[in-house]
């Protein structure tokens, strides 16, 4: 393992896990003012570790940025409500779920939840320690859950190189590339379309185009070609 390789992939790591760790956070817990207004005070989307280039990437710090800077004295309840309204709208619905969080739906005529893809997303989170939070009560494959595994395993990758473990290296990364492709990268990209489409509030907006270019960014780091996405 040559160390300006090692260098390189661990800035890039670090970045991985900071930003998928962010965004897993924001779309799977619940909402939170005091935790959204500590985003502003420490100017979270200021600028990010991971995918800068990328115009997704800048078009959602540029409306989290904007949408920071109104509520920089604080979210009023106005704000607090809209956003809470348009969480409810988007990913839990009253006629209809407009972006639903869980995978399994994408893959569902009947828009079902718990299928096959809930059960091989719980078994990738087995084979690395990791068990869902609200296991059988929340299907495993829910978005936040999956943007949050790719944060781990780019943390146990940063541990291989600090144990200088190439074999553990090479075999997260691999596991990275694999998940993206037989579940995130399908329909990842299509939640985010849905909520560029649907979202009414520029959080959830710059939430979306930040998934989005997250997702074009890793697949550009590790040479992935984007697998044909849902219809859903």
């Amino acid at each position: 393992m040559e160390q300006t390789n090692l260098d390189t992939w661990k800035t890039t790591l670090t970045g991985e896990a900071l930003l998928f760790g962010l965004l897993g956070k924001v779309l799977y817990q619940d909402l939170d003012k005091a935790w959204l207004e500590m985003l502003i005070h420490e100017d979270v989307f200021a600028e990010v570790p991971f995918g800068a280039e990328q115009t997704e990437v800048s078009r959602g710090l540029e409306l989290l940025s904007r949408w920071s800077d109104e509520n920089r004295k604080g979210i009023s309840e106005d704000e607090f409500k809209a956003i809470k309204q348009d969480h409810l709208h988007l990913f839990i619905g009253i006629d209809k779920v407009l972006a639903p969080v869980w995978e399994s739906v994408y893959f569902s005529e009947k828009r079902l939840v718990f299928q096959e893809q809930t059960m091989q997303v719980r078994e990738w989170f087995s084979r690395f320690g990791l068990q869902a939070e609200r296991l059988n009560r929340e299907p495993d494959d829910h978005l936040g859950l999956e943007l949050s595994f790719i944060a781990h395993l780019a943390s146990l990758a940063m541990q291989a190189i600090d144990s200088d473990d190439k074999e553990i290296f090479e075999k997260t990364l691999q596991a990275q590339c694999n998940f993206l492709q037989e579940h995130l990268l399908r329909w990842g990209p299509v939640w985010a379309k849905l909520v560029k489409q649907e979202a009414t509030t520029d959080f959830y907006r710059g939430i979306a185009h930040l998934v989005h270019g997250s997702l074009q960014e890793i697949a550009e780091t590790l040479q992935i070609e984007m697998p044909k996405e849902v219809r859903l």
